[in-house]
């Protein structure tokens, strides 16, 4: 276990804004949370979990513990003819994790190639891309509430997944669960998902289609459209695209008959957010440090310099024009750390 104090938090996400946090621990073990939580100091201070810090934004100074897990091993728990289920450990990098599994032939998690972050936090945010969740291969989460000290296992059904969202994320949860382990499985046999443009032509007849050449095509189309947090700092997708009901879709699409939006099997129509943003006249858009991508106008980026509370100014911004141009909300995908209030417009 390494304690920081006074750390800055720069480097611990992707956007790159600074903040102080007054502790930074990294956690090696499972000793290390029996350690911690018999500490005084640390049951009741502010704690802020976090993991690759690829969907964070710190707003403000913390005054309290950032705790991320950092152990990273990969295991094969069994397998048989037809499947594997494999453990990650929380620390485990995520496009790692998927690159094992596709140099194995195993199926599932191709799909959501090159999205940043670690397994733990995959698994707090439901992670998606291409018509892909990690909910649809997760077997079960386990780790230590930091209340209570217990050591809990959480099945899949028990993690209340739904689009960009998990029991993780509710506010009785969020910071408290402390995720060690992910257990996930993999088929053996071919199972592609290429209904999303850009995936379609690589349907084969003869099934000769591998895992990674679902990877190699879904890394090229993110490269192509997404900026290298490395070199440009972002959080990736900023907000959740919105859901609305089939009357509101319908009432939308009299008045935008080009409207981009994907059919919900009970009617209603998962808009896209990128497209709303877009329309609204922000892709591309600059405002000092901070803009959106010219890409990708769901992508707020850092041009050099920005304050969190800058990157929240623009997002607030969008928000605020999104609503008066089209009536539809727009959530933040990205976790606010120390966050501002935005009050939703009076509907």
């Amino acid at each position: 276990m390494k304690i920081h104090t006074d750390y800055n938090v720069e480097p611990l996400n992707t956007f790159g804004v600074g903040a102080q946090v007054s502790y930074y621990v990294e956690i090696e073990s499972e000793e290390d949370i029996s350690t911690l939580l018999r500490d005084e100091y640390f049951r009741y201070a502010d704690k802020h979990i976090i993991g690759g810090g690829s969907n964070l934004l710190f707003t403000a100074n913390v005054n309290g513990v950032l705790i991320k897990y950092i152990s990273d091993e990969i295991r094969l728990l069994s397998e048989d003819e037809s499947s594997v289920l494999l453990q990650l450990d929380a620390g485990v990098e995520w496009d790692r994790a998927v690159a094992y599994c596709c140099e194995r032939n195993w199926w599932g998690i191709e799909n959501l190639s090159l999205i940043p972050g670690v397994a733990g936090a995959a698994a707090v945010q439901n992670i998606g891309a291409y018509g892909v969740e990690i909910a649809d291969v997760l077997v079960s989460v386990e780790g230590y509430d930091l209340v209570d000290g217990e050591h809990r296992t959480y099945m899949q059904k028990e993690c209340d997944y739904a689009y960009r969202d998990s029991r993780f994320k509710r506010p009785e949860e969020m910071d408290r669960f402390l995720i060690t382990k992910v257990v996930l499985r993999l088929s053996k046999q071919p199972n592609p998902i290429l209904s999303y443009n850009g995936l379609q032509d690589l349907a084969t007849a003869d099934g000769s289609l591998t895992p990674l050449q679902v990877r190699e095509r879904v890394i090229s189309i993110r490269e192509s459209k997404l900026p290298d947090p490395k070199v440009l700092g972002n959080a990736g997708s900023y907000f959740m695209n919105p859901v609305v009901d089939a009357d509101k879709l319908q009432s939308l699409l009299q008045e935008y008959p080009d409207l981009s939006y994907h059919l919900q099997d009970d009617g209603r129509g998962k808009l896209s957010a990128a497209w709303l943003i877009d329309r609204c006249g922000y892709k591309g858009y600059r405002s000092g440090n901070v803009g959106t991508y010219e890409k990708h106008a769901l992508i707020i980026v850092n041009y050099g310099g920005a304050s969190g509370r800058e990157v929240a100014r623009l997002a607030e911004e969008i928000q605020e024009s999104v609503w008066k141009k089209y009536g539809v909300r727009l959530i933040p995908e990205v976790k606010y750390v120390a966050a501002p209030t935005y009050n939703h417009p009076q509907e």
